[in-house]
């Protein structure tokens, strides 16, 4: 009949209203802003959970994360660890000192070279956060993000506890004080001592199953040089 529009022509029924299709990217635009606007609030916590520590007053615990943070400079506090391990724990602490220690180098070189420099992070304002001189320990002149002190730290005690477990414990504790003076110290952000934590963690047991191949590889040498 004349007058009167069939169905599905003209106007839409239901009294559903057609929507023009999403621009092309607009999901993505969406998707990236939500992700940026993630970072940024992450990065304001980052640096008020830094600045809150500074403004901390601890005058008792001061020295003592000052010392232990000096103390780790180099790896040395963990090389005494592996020490002691290898003194009392017979061959299990000897296992536990050398896992420990291979953790470390390849923490230390995967840290310092490939992520340091990619991260390319500038250390904290020590001045303008009012860090207290008697925390204070000589600022690194290598990038922040992420921390080699917690990376070498977490990936010690991750190699060392996969062979003795029951030490792993008490050295997670240390190395969990490691990282945190760090920050306390002023050097360090909260979020480069996480992520040398996650890379320590990480490492750690692919440099265990290079110590055992190569453990295998000497067994099987040994057996067949038997007469």
């Amino acid at each position: 009949m004349r007058g009167h529009p069939r169905p599905g022509i003209g106007r839409p029924t239901g009294g559903a209203t057609r929507r023009p299709p999403a621009r092309p990217g607009a999901v993505g635009n969406a998707t990236g802003g939500g992700l940026r606007s993630w970072l940024a609030d992450a990065r304001r916590l980052d640096l008020a959970v830094y600045a809150a520590v500074a403004a901390t007053p601890t005058p008792t615990m001061d020295e003592g994360l000052r010392r232990l943070s000096g103390a780790a400079d180099r790896s040395k506090l963990w090389v005494g660890c592996s020490a002691l391990l290898a003194a009392i724990g017979g061959p299990r602490g000897r296992r536990a000192a050398e896992n420990g220690l291979a953790s470390i180098a390849l923490t230390s070189a995967v840290v310092n070279l490939g992520l340091k420099p990619l991260g390319n992070r500038r250390r904290p304002d020590r001045v303008t956060a009012e860090v207290p001189l008697t925390r204070q320990v000589t600022m690194p002149r290598s990038t922040s993000w992420p921390s080699g002190h917690s990376a070498s730290a977490f990936a010690f005690a991750t190699g060392a506890g996969a062979a003795w477990p029951a030490a792993g414990i008490p050295l997670s504790a240390l190395a969990s004080l490691v990282a945190y003076s760090r920050v306390h110290t002023g050097v360090h952000y909260p979020s480069d001592t996480i992520a040398g934590t996650v890379a320590g963690v990480a490492l750690a047991p692919v440099a265990v199953a290079a110590v055992a191949r190569r453990h295998r590889r000497s067994s099987r040498s040994t057996v067949l040089r038997r007469p």
